[in-house]
C-alpha cells in the first residue's frame, strides 16, 4: 500500500506540472482520498497511512552548504524547472472577455507598482508558482506555493544584478524552494532567505502584495489587469490539480516539522513576522471590517482588513497616536484616521493632511496555518 500511494503522490505532481507543450490529463480528484489521508490535524508524510512524520533525527544537523537541515529537504518528483515558471506574463484588463474565467470568489494576489496595477490568480499560480514580471524596467517576482498558500513579491535582483526566479523541484516543510539564475543559488520562500549557494545569508527584498478574492481587487482597483490564460503552455487552469488538498485537513504530500493543532490545518490565515516569531489573525474575526493596533515583539502595528483581505503595518512615532478605523466601501480607501486621512489598501495616504505618505509595510503573509505554525513554532494568536 505504501508503494502505491507513493507512486501516485508522484504520478499527480508530474500531472500537475509536465513540460511546455503536452496536451494535460487531468487527474481525477475522487482518487485523492484513501489511504494519503487523516482524520486528525496532524501532517506528514503521504507514503505512510498514518500520516506520521519521517524520522529525521539521525541526520538531522545541517549539510555543509545550507542553513536548514538537509535531511528535510525534499525532492518534490518534477525536477528543476519541472514547473515552469511565467517569464513573459501577458495581462488583460479586468472587464475584457478574456478575463471571463474568473470568479469573483476565485483569490488573487494583487500588486500596484508604478502606477501599474495587476492581478495574478491563484488558478494560474497552482500550475506555475513564480512568474517574473516587470513594470517599467523595475523587475518584480510574483511566487506562490500551492501546498502552503504562501505568496510573495520580491524585487527579481541576486548579487546586485536583475535575474530571474525558477522553480528548484526542491521543498523545505512543504514549501518553496525557488532557485536565482544569476547565481544558481536556493531560496527557502517561507523562510525569506537564500539558503544555499553563492547567496546563502541573504534576504529577499519584499514588494507590497496583498492576497484578496478578485471581487474585492476589482473594487478597489477597476482598472487594474489580470494575468491571461495565455501563458504559453497548455494547462487546465479550470482544474485544481491537487485534488482536496486544500479542504482535505489530513492530506499532506510531504512531511511537515513541527505540527500544531491549534487549528485546522489547512485555515487560511493572515501572519505577521518579526525575525523568528509571528503573530497570527483569522480572517472570522475581522469580519464585517475592523482596525486594531497591536504591541507585537516590541513594535507597534496596525492591522486592518475584512473577512476577505488583511493587511498590516508597522507604526512610526508620528503615527502611534492616530486612531484608525476601517472604511471599506468598494472604493481605493481602505481605512481611515481621526486626522482626516484616508488610506489605501498599500498603505498610502491618498485624502487628507499627509497626502502621499506611506505607512511602513509590515513583514506578513497570508498562509495555511500548518506551514506558518512549522517554519515560526509556537506563533502568538490574535484573541478578540
Amino acid at each position: 500500500m505504501k508503494k502505491k500511494i507513493y507512486l501516485f503522490t508522484i504520478m499527480l505532481i508530474f500531472i500537475a506540472c509536465g513540460g511546455n507543450n503536452d496536451d494535460m490529463l487531468s487527474p481525477n480528484p475522487s482518487n485523492m482520498t484513501g489511504d494519503n489521508t487523516s482524520g486528525d490535524n496532524t501532517s506528514g508524510d503521504n507514503t505512510s497511512g498514518d500520516n506520521t512524520q519521517d524520522d529525521n533525527t539521525s541526520d538531522d544537523n545541517t549539510n555543509s552548504g545550507w542553513l536548514i537541515p538537509f535531511s528535510q529537504v525534499k525532492d518534490g518528483g518534477p525536477g528543476k524547472d519541472g514547473i515552469p515558471s511565467i517569464n513573459s506574463p501577458r495581462f488583460v484588463e479586468a472587464n475584457d472577455a478574456g478575463a471571463n474565467f474568473l470568479e469573483d470568489t476565485d483569490l488573487v494576489i494583487g500588486i500596484i507598482k508604478g502606477g501599474i496595477v495587476r492581478a495574478y490568480p491563484h488558478l494560474i499560480l497552482d500550475w506555475h508558482e513564480i512568474v517574473n514580471d516587470s513594470f517599467n524596467q523595475d523587475f518584480v517576482s510574483i511566487n506562490y506555493c500551492p501546498l502552503t498558500g504562501t505568496a510573495f513579491g520580491w524585487k527579481s535582483v541576486s548579487n546586485g544584478e536583475k535575474s530571474t526566479f525558477g522553480v528548484s523541484g526542491l521543498l523545505y516543510n512543504a514549501n518553496l524552494i525557488l532557485y536565482d539564475r544569476n547565481t544558481d543559488s536556493y531560496w527557502s520562500q517561507l523562510k525569506l532567505q537564500c539558503v544555499s549557494g553563492a547567496l546563502i545569508g541573504d534576504e529577499p527584498i519584499l514588494e507590497r502584495i496583498v492576497e484578496t478574492n478578485w471581487g474585492t481587487w476589482k473594487a478597489l482597483y477597476p482598472t487594474t489587469r489580470v494575468l491571461s490564460l495565455d501563458t504559453g503552455f497548455k494547462r487546465n487552469y479550470d482544474f485544481y490539480p491537487y485534488g482536496d488538498y486544500k479542504t482535505n485537513q489530513g492530506f499532506f504530500l510531504f512531511s511537515v516539522t513541527p505540527t500544531n493543532n491549534e487549528l485546522p490545518n489547512k485555515e487560511r490565515v493572515y501572519a505577521i513576522i518579526d525575525e523568528h516569531v509571528s503573530k497570527v489573525y483569522q480572517f472570522g474575526k475581522f469580519s464585517g471590517g475592523k482596525a486594531i493596533k497591536e504591541l507585537f515583539n516590541g513594535k507597534e502595528y496596525l492591522v486592518v482588513g475584512n473577512e476577505n483581505l488583511i493587511n498590516s503595518f508597522e507604526l512610526n512615532e508620528s503615527q502611534l497616536n492616530l486612531n484608525f478605523e476601517y472604511d471599506f466601501t468598494n472604493s481605493e480607501v481602505f481605512f481611515k484616521d481621526d486626522e482626516g486621512n484616508k488610506w489605501s489598501v498599500f498603505g498610502e495616504a491618498i485624502e487628507g493632511p499627509r497626502t502621499g505618505e506611506m505607512l511602513n509595510a509590515s513583514k506578513a503573509v497570508v498562509s495555511y496555518w500548518f506551514a506558518i505554525a512549522a517554519f515560526y513554532p509556537n506563533p502568538e494568536r490574535y484573541i478578540e
